[in-house]
């Protein structure tokens, strides 16, 4: 038996992970997400898929963040139709996730068509409500360390990655006419410090790794982020305007809201009201309580929901609540996504704040080459919106304390736990010269030999096994 492995995204790129696994007799999707940031890599969203959708005999997730899952209702269109699997954390937070992709992509075109600033006379999103609701039945959910079998000699597993509630480290065993072999999935790692999840699981063996590399050139020693939240707020309310935060909906606003009504609660930062200005945020938050057994707060997690329902906690589910916020002129925080400024109602928020010098953004994470979050890390004067240039005369800042990413340190941690070496490995999910020097960089520690594998490069993992 021969497996070969395609790489259609996080190659070279940090988005759009989708990583063909085809063998004799049945052929699978590892991750089926949105390329995000340049259009350069957008456009790819817009292709055909490589292979005829129908086929794929099966898709399995590593979690739910819209680079590993925003593609699938499109394959589904094209003509997929066989079991997605994840944990059931995810698959809550797909339908949440997707439904709201697929709306701000419906919105956004419209916008587009009425202020005429698209190149297009007529343009369409990628995919509809509609089309994400066909995702739905077609999801199978399995639980941590549950060996499943995709067809009679492939199986996998899930384990923790400590990235996001549900997250997924994802061994698979393939069986061959000779002898048996297993590749790993890191998917995204988390950070051994958190407040919310826990250490990413140790895994012991593998084949082949197909290893993530978002921060794999960088070292972001963990420092508390309620230290930098404190300076960071106590300064927004002296100079008597608004910290606004682009915050990933799912994960980043659970923990921003975690530590700011802490810190709240100790008298460590005046209690301002907090809007969160994201449906998708909301519904989210709910499933960290439903899922108290997924992560680190446990019972702990109860008196978190009471304090969700406080005054100073503001959930705008409407439009026109959104659109509200806009008369608040101090002492307020708003927490609204996307998290990379990519869409969604962050936008309007960005151009209704980046001009006032009162007002303070909060960048809270990690930013993608070619989005505005990037651009406003590099110091751009103006931010392109709404076919319009926003000038920048707000205060900056940026935190990286509460990224949800392993950093250099710690994915060589986890690596470390291999007890032997895998006889491949593949870096994916990261961009330009880093993911290349991480790349050394893993060879020169561990001795394994490292390939940066290209767009829709092949590779022939094992013949005649």
């Amino acid at each position: 038996m021969n497996v070969d492995i395609t790489f259609l995204g996080a190659a070279e790129s940090v988005t759009g992970s989708r990583f063909l696994i085809k063998t004799d007799g049945f052929t699978f999707l590892f991750d089926c997400g949105l390329f995000q940031g340049l259009k350069e890599l957008r456009v790819r969203n817009r292709h055909p898929f490589p292979i005829p959708a129908a086929e794929i005999d099966a898709v399995v997730i590593s979690h739910a963040h819209i680079d590993h899952t925003g593609y699938l209702p499109k394959l589904v269109k094209e003509g997929f139709n066989g079991p997605i699997y994840c944990t059931k954390p995810t698959a809550d937070l797909i339908e949440i996730l997707l439904l709201d992709s697929a709306k701000l992509q419906e919105e956004e075109a419209a916008f587009a068509k009425k202020k005429g600033y698209s190149k297009h006379a007529d343009p369409q999103p990628l995919y509809t409500e509609e089309d994400a609701r066909s995702v739905f039945p077609l999801i199978k959910t399995v639980a941590y360390n549950e060996i499943t079998s995709l067809c009679p000699h492939i199986k996998f597993n899930y384990q923790d990655a400590g990235h996001l509630l549900g997250s997924a480290i994802t061994e698979v065993w393939i069986k061959g006419d000779y002898q048996e072999k297993k590749l790993v999935f890191s998917g995204d790692i988390g950070r051994y410090q958190q407040a919310m999840l826990r250490q990413p699981s140790a895994i012991r063996k593998a084949d082949i790794l197909i290893i993530e590399s978002t921060y794999g050139n960088k070292v972001n020693p963990y420092t508390d982020p309620e230290i930098d939240l404190t300076r960071i707020v106590n300064d927004a309310v002296k100079r008597n305007g608004v910290l606004l935060i682009p915050a990933f909906a799912v994960g980043r606003t659970q923990g921003l809201l975690y530590y700011l009504r802490k810190l709240m609660k100790e008298n460590k930062i005046p209690s301002v009201p907090i809007y969160i200005d994201s449906p998708m945020a909301i519904s989210a938050t709910h499933l960290f309580f439903k899922y108290a057994d997924y992560h680190l707060l446990g019972d702990a997690v109860k008196e978190f929901a009471q304090e969700i329902e406080s005054n100073e906690i503001i959930f705008t589910k409407t439009v026109e609540e959104s659109k509200a916020i806009n008369d608040v002129k101090s002492h307020a925080i708003i927490i609204s996504s996307s998290g990379m400024m990519t869409g969604g109602r962050i936008i309007h928020h960005l151009s209704q704040r980046l001009d006032n010098p009162n007002d303070t953004l909060l960048i809270p994470g990690y930013q993608a080459e070619g989005t505005r979050g990037r651009d406003l890390l590099e110091n751009k004067p103006t931010l392109r919106m709404f076919g319009m240039d926003i000038p920048v005369k707000c205060k900056i800042e940026k935190m990286m304390t509460m990224s949800g990413h392993a950093d250099q340190e710690e994915l060589f941690r986890w690596m470390s736990q291999f007890d032997e070496s895998p006889k491949q490995v593949f870096t994916v999910h990261g961009e330009g010269q880093d993911i290349h020097a991480y790349a050394k960089a893993i060879a020169d520690k561990f001795g394994w030999h490292v390939q940066v594998p290209t767009y829709r490069e092949e590779f022939r993992l094992f013949g005649g096994i």
